[in-house]
């Protein structure tokens, strides 16, 4: 057993990789009352052209299929696992994000029944043409009402004007045209390529023993049988780093128009520190320009282009990555080009010592508050560890920067043909 430990945090990560691939992090918290866990696989709604586990010819999927996997691994032939969690106490759920696929638990007892019951249903699928059928009729449903959520839309809308090609521009379920090709074989396909558990990260934080939550793993482990690990071939089309498109306006029934705009990345290659470092410049340079704090957000909450709805964030992962920010406002037009023009303005200005201090300490601040909630420990931690990063390195991270980091994030990230927008105004009567 492995073990890291972070001083300045005051937390042992304890962690061993299992002779199948699998890699177990458990992290004590002795004054804790809840434990919670996750088994993650890096897969996600991005990944739809790949190599199939032990196949020579590449394949290409229905869109949706990843998040189709998730809904359908909690049935079972003996019926849906959330009930098994449920009589034990323990509250489960899932989620698919653009490269991931999280099955995860809370509970305040039987920690050891509730972590076999999750190993075990995501190691033991049970797919039938039948229930496979069934699902689409659910998952369409679940589609339809993405389709009326304004909130999605414009979110959804924004990064499909930045892409060309890469897949991150297509809706995470999919389309309930794309989930009708879904078959029992191509979910077992997708399923053994990359459910292998050398693609997957079990995270255990709480109130546990870190050497006796790992020997319980491994011996659940070395019951089951799996193939030889293999590296996962996935494919992806060039991608221009220029915007597919500057400008987008959905109309729905909303009451306030939606406004987002964003900032595609031009080079999202980054990984490990390298990816950390860029990370949290770009969130720096957003907080200097637009944290609450900020002469921006000061004049634009006074001119009423924004209410408490505006916020924005930075996102990059394998092969993408992008800002945004937006929200709720009357006039979407004003607000863009009030956005732009405090943008352009900020790069003419030298990144001043004490507005990247401020801007740094609260960053730094909200980071540590977050390490209280083993909910936000064990999905950034597997989202980290998926992108060759380690969530307990950000405060060091955080120190090491300076503000001409920031400077040159300004001038790289935030520039004008990387920009776009997306708006959702009231549909005309």
């Amino acid at each position: 057993m492995g073990m890291k430990t972070f001083e300045q945090l005051d937390e042992t990560l304890h962690f061993e990789e299992l002779e199948n691939g699998l890699k177990v992090y458990v992290l004590e918290k002795k004054g804790f009352n809840k434990t919670y866990a996750t088994f993650t696989t890096h897969y996600g709604s991005v990944d739809n052209h790949f190599k199939p586990l032990g196949k020579n010819e590449d394949v290409k999927v229905p869109d949706g299929i990843a998040h189709f996997l998730e809904h359908k691994l909690f049935e079972k032939e003996h019926g849906d696992v959330f009930q098994d969690f449920s009589k034990q106490g323990a509250s489960a759920n899932a989620f698919t994000t653009f490269n991931r696929t999280a099955y995860l638990f809370s509970t305040t007892s039987d920690v050891k029944k509730n972590l076999t019951t999750l190993i075990d249903f995501v190691q033991e699928p049970y797919f039938t043409e039948k229930t496979v059928e069934k699902e689409k009729g659910i998952i369409g449903q679940e589609i339809r009402m993405y389709d009326d959520n304004p909130d999605w839309r414009v979110y959804f809308g924004l990064i499909e004007n930045m892409y060309h090609h890469h897949p991150v521009k297509i809706d995470i379920a999919g389309t309930e045209k794309s989930i009708a090709k879904i078959t029992k074989d191509t979910l077992y396909e997708c399923y053994e390529t990359f459910y292998h558990p050398s693609n997957m990260i079990l995270f255990i934080v709480g109130p546990v023993n870190a050497q006796d939550i790992l020997e319980f793993v491994k011996e659940n482990q070395s019951q089951k049988s799996f193939k030889e690990k293999a590296p996962i071939e996935r494919f992806f089309e060039d991608e221009p780093s220029s915007v597919a498109k500057t400008e987008k306006i959905i109309e729905m029934t909303v009451q306030t128009p939606k406004c987002y705009i964003g900032f595609k990345e031009a080079a999202p290659t980054r990984k490990g520190k390298e990816l950390m470092r860029h990370e949290l410049c770009v969130n720096l340079a957003l907080e200097m320009m637009f944290g609450k704090s900020s002469p921006n957000y000061e004049a634009l909450y006074e001119e009423g282009l924004i209410d408490q709805t505006f916020s924005f964030d930075y996102t990059e992962e394998n092969g993408f990555g992008f800002s945004m920010l937006g929200g709720d406002t009357q006039s979407p037009d004003e607000l863009v080009k009030r956005v732009s023009n405090m943008v352009e303005d900020f790069k003419q200005e030298s990144v001043s010592a004490d507005s990247f201090e401020r801007a740094r300490k609260k960053k730094i601040g909200a980071f540590l508050r977050s390490l209280n909630s083993p909910e936000f420990i064990a999905n950034q931690f597997t989202r980290y560890a998926f992108n060759e990063m380690d969530l307990f390195d950000v405060i060091p991270v955080f120190e090491s920067l300076q503000a001409n980091d920031v400077e040159e994030v300004l001038q790289n990230h935030f520039k004008k043909d990387a920009m776009t927008v997306c708006q959702v105004r009231k549909k005309k009567s």
